[in-house]
């Protein structure tokens, strides 16, 4: 069986997790803490990132991107995930980069460092209270990216176009890492929060929903389909 190294609040995992569900791929989740990262880590990727994709024990398969299109290329008789001609190809492409590049540094690397990272880290590196001030820039440019995610629902069935995409679980990887600490101002946003109910009722959703982070209790309506 393939196996997946990961965090569970890394939106970088949560993507790849949801895209082998998408694909019908059993796969085993082997956890790793991105504030200590082991020494094999490094020894399948250098960068030291997560996640890392096994499908065998000798071939690992490392960054976002590249894992992306690996699961596409070798999973896509089943189902494809950057559907459609080359234009709707490059559609997809492009709102990973957004969500993977600028939703990520705007919005998921603040919230996550200054919420789960930093409460870990010891002293000396880093660890103590969130800076709050981080967290409320982030938040702030949150309210910019639901905008731009409802307008994109409000034009097409699915973010990137008229089918399920790698950029619909992209971008419901990093909302639903956020959703986990209950903000998120849905209520502001309908049309986005409707499209993020369509795909947070999707089966491989799923095993998301019961993730929990040592210490931190998931918000009253992470789990909750009918939020």
């Amino acid at each position: 069986m393939p196996s997946l190294i990961h965090f569970t609040l890394d939106p970088f995992s949560r993507r790849i997790r949801l895209a082998l569900a998408e694909y019908g791929v059993p796969v085993e989740l082997i956890d790793e803490l991105p504030w200590d990262p082991s020494a094999d880590i490094f020894e399948l990727n250098p960068a030291g990132t997560l996640p890392v994709y096994l499908e065998d024990a000798a071939t690992p398969v490392c960054g976002i991107e590249a894992i992306g299109e690996f699961l596409e290329e070798t999973k896509s008789d089943r189902l494809s995930l950057i559907p459609g001609d080359v234009f709707a190809r490059a559609e997809v492409r492009r709102l990973l980069g957004w969500f993977d590049g600028k939703f990520y540094a705007e919005v998921s690397e603040p919230i996550l460092t200054e919420k789960v990272i930093r409460r870990f880290l010891r002293q000396e590196k880093g660890g103590g209270g969130p800076d709050t001030g981080r967290v409320r820039q982030a938040m702030a440019q949150l309210r910019s990216h639901l905008d731009y995610i409802g307008h994109l629902a409000d034009c097409r069935p699915w973010l990137a176009g008229d089918g399920l995409s790698l950029a619909d679980l992209s971008a419901a990887a990093h909302l639903s890492a956020i959703d986990y600490f209950g903000d998120v101002p849905w209520a502001e946003y309908p049309a986005a929060k409707s499209w993020f109910q369509r795909v947070k009722s999707r089966p491989s959703f799923r095993p998301l929903l019961a993730d929990m982070v040592r210490g931190i209790t998931p918000g009253p309506h992470y789990a909750d389909l009918d939020f």
